[in-house]
């Protein structure tokens, strides 16, 4: 049904109609003439179907699926038959026990009577003892001689006649680098070299095949491993750069290099060393030293270039004069610097080995200007403040004690090790190792009384001071014809190996003996005793 209004009722105007429709039209007067109120009224009905319905009743379909019909089975077990059996071991045998003669019992009670307070004395001695303390069981397969395990060169470079300047293992322990280069009289200058490195845990080694090769324009005299990335190694050369090698990348193996500037060693550098930065203790600065007198510190810059952040100048004028010191030759301020190594108590600290034979005390801290005559981007500062009593020749290598913060050793031309004190200029005690050179000395990074040294007579010797102080322990002949040995280095990692190079351009990997590898009880005391004594 539809209801319809009227259209006359809705044209009232004015207030009047508006009156008459709030008002239902009561007021309004009815006449024949008038319309009356709103009436309904009763139409016809309209419809619309839906086809929207009928559609999808068209489109709609019935579908059912029926899963595979699951197969079942029975089967039943029956477990095995079982038995009980009997055994009876044989009858025990019995031993007879030595009995005590009753006639013995007094003269035995008499004996413990007498003996009680000693024993006991005694067993209160050992129970206070300190003798074990520290000593760990070590079930390990107890190694008693040093052995070579491996032989390794890279024969074009031994063609050649190269030698091996400087060895160095990475940050893992399983690789070894080599640097090749002369350390002996001859045109050092237009010799190309290599640096070479063996991964010793590769399986199928060929000692003559190293794992990496990388060719350089002059000699190395030197090489060392960044602290934690395995692959990183920097150079120095003859020429006085520095260089930083990528030896995962074969095909462009350099990082960085210093270029030929002002800022450049003027002379070989004769060792590289990494720094942690000062306030990012994860990056690192390569320090190098050269026979310039200049110890730089070079951190990496964009374009494959090493710039330099910090310097030193060794200048005579300026060495502390708390000892005597031969004079220099006229005109001769620089004073060389040929090895250097840092304390493990002090970042800061270092020593430095010098051309003129005595090793310098020298700190990264050091405010004073140094009196340098060749021009550099950064101000060179003096680092020397303590001078000790020289050997006869040059120093070719110094190393610090892991253990003790005030104990160094030196090795020079005159063949002799000093072990010397941070407090005093007179070395500690003077060992005779060679009657020529000694190339290289290195403390052993788990035992505090062991270190090694290298001569120029083709053995490697290594010294425990704990049972000799003037004769080495082992001395290991690395040279059939007494051809130098010019370097060595502990692995930190598998402290049982030790790698040394020599003028036939060979690296032999030793194996030490447990002897040179497990501390014994009091050892640390030991040392810090000796340096005590001495040092009074």
């Amino acid at each position: 049904m539809v209801t319809r209004a009227r259209p006359s009722l809705l044209c009232l105007a004015g207030s009047a109609g508006a009156e008459t429709l709030a008002t239902g039209g009561a007021t309004g007067v009815e006449g024949p003439e008038r319309p009356g109120p709103l009436q309904d009224e009763t139409l016809g009905v309209a419809s619309v179907p839906s086809q929207w319905r009928g559609v999808q009743g068209i489109r709609g379909e019935t579908k059912s699926c029926q899963t595979a019909s699951i197969a079942t089975a029975e089967a039943s077990a029956q477990t095995r038959k079982c038995a009980d059996a009997e055994v009876q071991t044989e009858a025990p045998e019995l031993v007879g026990v030595p009995s005590v003669p009753w006639n013995d019992g007094p003269r035995l009670a008499a004996f413990l009577r007498r003996v009680e307070v000693m024993v006991t004395q005694e067993l209160n001695k050992n129970w206070q003892s300190h003798a074990f303390d520290g000593f760990e069981v070590n079930w390990a397969e107890q190694q008693q001689t040093v052995t070579c395990l491996h032989t390794l060169g890279y024969p074009p470079a031994q063609g050649q006649g190269l030698h091996v300047t400087s060895v160095s293992w990475n940050s893992t322990g399983s690789v070894v680098a080599c640097a090749y280069g002369r350390l002996d009289d001859g045109d050092w200058s237009t010799l190309k070299s290599f640096v070479c490195a063996w991964n010793l845990d590769r399986r199928g080694l060929n000692p003559q095949q190293p794992s990496a090769v990388v060719e350089v324009p002059s000699a190395v005299m030197c090489l060392a491993f960044h602290p934690t990335q395995p692959s990183h190694v920097a150079g120095g050369l003859y020429s006085g750069e520095v260089l930083v090698w990528d030896i995962s990348r074969p095909e462009d193996p350099l990082l960085w290099r210093t270029g030929l500037t002002d800022d450049t060693h003027t002379d070989p550098v004769y060792q590289v060393v990494w720094l942690p930065e000062p306030q990012h203790s994860h990056r690192f600065q390569v320090l190098s030293v050269a026979t310039d007198g200049k110890v730089l510190l070079w951190q990496g810059a964009g374009a494959g270039r090493l710039q330099l952040s910090a310097g030193f100048a060794l200048a005579v004028q300026q060495l502390p004069r708390n000892t005597k010191l031969k004079k220099p030759p006229r005109g001769e301020t620089e004073v060389g610097a040929t090895a250097v190594a840092f304390s493990s108590f002090d970042p800061s600290l270092f020593v430095l080995g010098t051309e003129g034979g005595y090793p310098l005390k020298c700190s990264l801290a050091a405010e004073e200007a140094a009196l340098a005559r060749t021009p550099s981007s950064v101000p060179l500062r003096a680092p020397a403040r303590f001078t000790f009593s020289p050997h006869g020749g040059p120093v070719y290598s110094v190393s610090c004690s892991p253990f003790h913060r005030n104990l160094f050793l030196s090795a020079g031309t005159d063949g002799h090790v000093h072990l010397y004190s941070m407090l005093q200029a007179q070395p500690l005690t003077s060992l005779q190792l060679s009657h020529k050179y000694l190339f290289a000395v290195r403390w052993s990074p788990v035992r505090p009384l062991v270190f090694a040294a290298a001569s120029g007579e083709g053995d490697v010797q290594l010294f425990d001071l704990q049972k000799s102080s003037q004769k080495p322990t082992v001395s290991i002949k690395q040279t059939q014809d007494e051809s130098p040995v010019y370097c060595l280095e502990f692995n930190r990692q598998q402290t049982k190996l030790l790698a040394a190079g020599d003028a036939k351009g060979t690296v032999k990997v030793w194996q030490l003996s447990t002897e040179f590898t497990e501390q014994g009880p009091r050892e640390t005391e030991d040392l810090d005793q000796l340096a005590a004594e001495v040092a009074a």
